[in-house]
């Protein structure tokens, strides 16, 4: 009788809780479902209403993980797991958690803070935390950074928001910022010409604001001259790296010497 009792037992219970977890696979794989579709027509009414790329994907995946969260709930539901008791315990542990998560709220903050005051979007270029990319992505809790050679960095967004931050593509134009360095004996009339020859001369440089060539200081064995053209922002390293290799094309075309360290080599007389 005992094993006829524990046998029925047995069925009882594997009946009912095998019922529950069923159902709480049934509730996973449909809820999955839906916060997929839920989360696909979000974005598809956020893209037709032109929303900000950086606000779509944080909004995204905010909903989403509220959603997972919600699901969660209800599968715990369905197991038999008393949902308010289980919120109880949560508010309970919020403080220990919200301790123990002190980083985490405060780059959810931050995620925030970038989302309201916009310092940059997704494709800026920017400088922020000694590091200097394209932003690819705006998380909830990081942003991901493409350098130039191709590398992520991804950067928190607590001390990103609390940081300096500094944006190169807010602007259409920047100022470029070169220094030449020529000899003493070098004429300056003649080498402010052929420098403001170079910069006019090339395509890609604007002509408002003007672009300026001034002597920038007497150092010890160079007159330096401040070479300073104006480009649109998405042309800035061409234009830098021309201007570059074009100076030193005129200069030696003009015979303008360009100082360099000279190493002299003193034989001693036996």
């Amino acid at each position: 009788m005992d094993i006829e009792n524990w046998t029925t037992k047995g069925i009882e219970l594997a009946t009912e809780y095998g019922l529950k977890i069923i159902g709480a696979i049934v509730i996973w794989v449909i809820g999955s479902w839906i916060i997929k579709k839920l989360v696909r027509g979000v974005r598809t009414v956020m893209t037709k209403r032109d929303f900000d790329e950086s606000l779509q994907k944080f909004l995204l995946n905010l909903i989403s993980w509220l959603l997972k969260i919600l699901l969660i709930l209800a599968i715990l539901s369905q197991l038999g797991v008393e949902t308010t008791s289980f919120a109880a315990i949560l508010a309970a542990a919020g403080l220990a958690i919200g301790m123990a998560l002190q980083g985490s709220l405060g780059n959810f903050a931050g995620g925030v803070l970038i989302m309201i005051f916009k310092p940059f979007k997704i494709s800026d270029f920017i400088e922020a935390q000694g590091e200097t990319g394209t932003v690819k992505e705006i998380e909830i809790f990081t942003t991901k950074l493409t350098t130039p050679d191709n590398k992520e960095i991804i950067i928190p967004n607590g001390s990103l928001s609390n940081g300096n931050i500094t944006n190169y593509s807010t602007e259409d134009t920047r100022r470029i910022d070169l220094t030449f360095g020529v000899g003493y004996e070098s004429d300056i009339k003649k080498t402010k010409e052929v420098l403001m020859s170079v910069i006019t001369s090339h395509p890609k440089v604007i002509s408002d604001p003007e672009p300026t060539v001034n002597v920038l200081e007497l150092a010890d064995s160079s007159i330096n001259f401040a070479v300073r053209p104006w480009c649109k922002t998405e042309d800035y390293w061409t234009v830098y790296f021309d201007v570059i290799e074009h100076t030193k094309e005129a200069l030696d075309a003009a015979g303008i010497d360009i100082p360099y360290p000279h190493q002299v080599e003193i034989q001693k007389k036996a």
